[in-house]
């Protein structure tokens, strides 16, 4: 049987004030301006930090806030109105629907299931823009999605740091 995923720690409870922190440092990183070949391959934080959200706090986050980011990513990406919103509430309902799953796993399995979302996300962008007239951009256009799920790790350890209960040699 596989060992408990790393969600298995009791942690202090998620408020709105971080989870909007972490939102908002997300869409930031987003929107940094990279040089070249960096800003093509860069991997979409904020759906990474919608799935942590959704998958091991599913009842603190919902379509809403998700839809109107991917409208603000559209708006400052220049992309097509609500490409980056239906993408965001597709990976929503996929990390809703396996988020039991995804705990219930390892570190391994966990980026496996977000590079699986991430994928589809992308997929469903992908369609809306070639519906839209685009040329398809090449197999590259995935690889994204492989460097976020390789991110899943620091990015879950990052967002847990504040949510960890304090120790003794903490609180000194």
């Amino acid at each position: 049987m596989a060992e408990r995923g790393e969600g298995s720690e009791i942690l202090r409870p998620a408020r709105w004030g971080y989870i909007l922190l972490t939102l908002t440092i997300a869409v930031s990183a987003n929107l940094l301006a990279l040089p070249g070949v960096a800003q093509i391959l860069r991997p979409d934080l904020l759906a990474l930090t919608l799935i942590y959200w959704v998958v091991y706090h599913p009842r603190r986050l919902g379509f809403l806030p998700a839809w109107i980011l991917g409208l603000v990513m559209d708006v400052a990406n220049g992309s097509l109105f609500g490409e980056h919103a239906l993408g965001y509430a597709v990976l929503m309902y996929l990390s809703i629907v396996l988020y039991r799953r995804i705990v219930m796993f390892g570190m391994i399995q966990q980026m496996l299931h977000v590079f699986a979302i991430l994928v589809v996300s992308q997929a469903v962008m992908l369609v809306v823009r070639l519906a839209a007239g685009a040329d398809f951009p090449g197999i590259t256009y995935f690889v994204p999605s492989v460097l976020g799920a390789l991110l899943w790790p620091a990015l879950f350890a990052l967002i847990r740091m504040p949510l960890r209960p304090r120790t003794g040699a903490d609180v000194a």
